[in-house]
């Protein structure tokens, strides 16, 4: 049981981390978010992001890279870019 991977949720939707990219949603829904983390700033011994990147994406494989994204904005800190990236997820899923 201790090897067991748990994924890390936040809404009930799972996050995903590569480098400075956080993945938030199901690669099975519609819609995903992207937030980047564009810039960072030393807080005593660790680094906060100070920029975010924000993008709400469609899922289709048959869509490039550029067609995906439905909507994108940027934010200050982490937390204000997960706040508008919940929103806009749950709205495009429910009208799904």
């Amino acid at each position: 049981m201790a090897n067991e991977k748990i994924p890390l949720t936040y809404k009930g939707h799972p996050l995903r981390r590569k480098d400075n990219i956080i993945y938030y949603g199901d690669m099975s829904d519609s819609h995903i978010i992207m937030l980047q983390i564009l810039e960072t700033k030393p807080v005593g011994d660790m680094n906060v992001a100070s920029k975010v990147s924000i993008q709400l994406q469609l899922t289709a494989p048959d869509l490039k890279s550029r067609d995906r994204v439905v909507k994108r904005s940027e934010k200050d800190s982490l937390y204000s870019a997960i706040d508008i990236a919940t929103v806009w997820l749950e709205r495009a899923l429910a009208s799904r």
